[in-house]
């Protein structure tokens, strides 16, 4: 009895304490259209796009964003990788929206 107390004890302490994960970095130099498109990156395509957007607004010193302006890039911007799937998505970017 005292045995499968200290077991059950022991099971729930293990099941009790967070598991840990694991430091993800994302080189955005090497992502490609076809994983933005195809969502295979293991961070989610939205938050990349968010990134790259704070990106080009920092680069162009402008510390207001429009919402309504990201989605409209955004739009052009997988419109162009769905016909260029193996160009880098940085490069889209510059091609699409040059440096506006």
């Amino acid at each position: 009895m005292k045995l499968r107390l200290l077991l059950t004890s022991a099971l729930f302490l293990f099941a009790q304490v967070p598991t840990m994960q694991a430091q993800e970095t994302v080189d955005v130099a090497k992502i490609t259209c076809q994983q933005i498109i195809g969502e295979l990156l293991a961070t989610p395509s939205h938050d990349v796009v968010m990134w790259l957007s704070g990106y080009y607004n920092g680069k162009r010193n402008s510390m207001t964003i429009n919402i309504q302006t990201i989605k409209n890039d955004e739009e052009k911007v997988r419109l162009y990788c769905y016909h260029n799937l193996d160009m880098t998505i940085l490069d889209a970017i510059k091609n699409v929206l040059g440096d506006k």
